[in-house]
Order: C-alpha cells, then sequence, then structure tokens
C-alpha cells in the first residue's frame, strides 16, 4: 500500500511539474502576445488560472509528505522527537483529515452541480466545461487523505518506537 502511494504521489509530482512547465510557457506567449503585438486571449488567460489551480491543488499531499509544509518551526524544532510524532499525530487527526473528508464530502457536490449545469466562463470567449478544474478540488485533497493517513501510520509507529 505504501509503496503504492509513494508511486502515486511521485507521478502526481511529474505531472504538477510538468503543467508548471506548460503554465510558464503559457505565461510568456501570452505576455509576449500582449505587450508585443496588442493581442491576447480570454481563454488563454483562464488556462493560465486552472494549470494554476493544478499545481497548487496537486503539490498539497507532495507537500506534506516531504514535511515541507506550513508550520510555527520555531516552537516545533524545539520539541522531543517523540512530542513531534505527537503532534504530527494530533494534527492528522483533528485537523487534516476532518478538513480534507470536507472539502471532498462538499466539493463532490460542487462538481456535480457544475457538471449537470455545463458550467463555463462567463466571459466572452472564455472556457468551457469548469467542471474538470473544480474537480481537482476533492481530487486533492482525497490524495491529501491519503497521503495523511500514510503520515498517521508513520507517525504512530515513530511515537510507539521512542
Amino acid at each position: 500500500m505504501k509503496l503504492s502511494l509513494d508511486s502515486l504521489s511521485k507521478y502526481i509530482a511529474y505531472f504538477t511539474a510538468f503543467i508548471l512547465a506548460l503554465l510558464v510557457a503559457l505565461i510568456v506567449y501570452d505576455a509576449t502576445a500582449r505587450y508585443l503585438f496588442s493581442s491576447g486571449s480570454t481563454a488563454l488567460q483562464e488556462l493560465e488560472w486552472h494549470f494554476f489551480d493544478v499545481v497548487i491543488l496537486l503539490s498539497i499531499a507532495f507537500t506534506l509528505k516531504h514535511n515541507s509544509h506550513v508550520r510555527v518551526d520555531i516552537f516545533y524544532d524545539k520539541f522531543s522527537p517523540k512530542m513531534q510524532a505527537l503532534i504530527n499525530i494530533f494534527s492528522v487527526l483533528f485537523f487534516i483529515l476532518p478538513l480534507s473528508f470536507l472539502i471532498i464530502y462538499i466539493g463532490i457536490g460542487f462538481v456535480e452541480l457544475s457538471f449537470m449545469q455545463d458550467e463555463a466562463s462567463s466571459d466572452p470567449g472564455g472556457l468551457t466545461h469548469r467542471w474538470i478544474v473544480k474537480s481537482l478540488m476533492p481530487l486533492a485533497f482525497t490524495f491529501l487523505a491519503l497521503e495523511a493517513f500514510s503520515l498517521l501510520v508513520d507517525e504512530t509507529q515513530k511515537w510507539r518506537s521512542l
């Protein structure tokens, strides 16, 4: 299970890096077209935001996996390894998992509504099928919940061994 989760995380990271490279190329193209040729596209600008959404949302679980998330390290670093493990267990059980499940539960409804309404951009020339980018929210938090569960198992074993 852990090996397959690690593989999934790795491939999501590769995909996210690829999207980030596309985002950079798209921004360069869009800025060049706008400032040098006085032309632009609403769809391209919205695609930039959608790519940005992909990068941010799909990076959440990877960030947790590599312990690069935001926390108050000035206190955390001074705690013993056993206390750090206990804080991580508490954080997963009472913050990460409940928030993830809430966002998944609510997010699925948003995606369904968007799909049923065939939601599109309100701007002329904007993108259609907005449900695709909205589906990233429950998907990203599903990945986060899986990664948090893995962290919970690791930290519980660490706490017991100390």
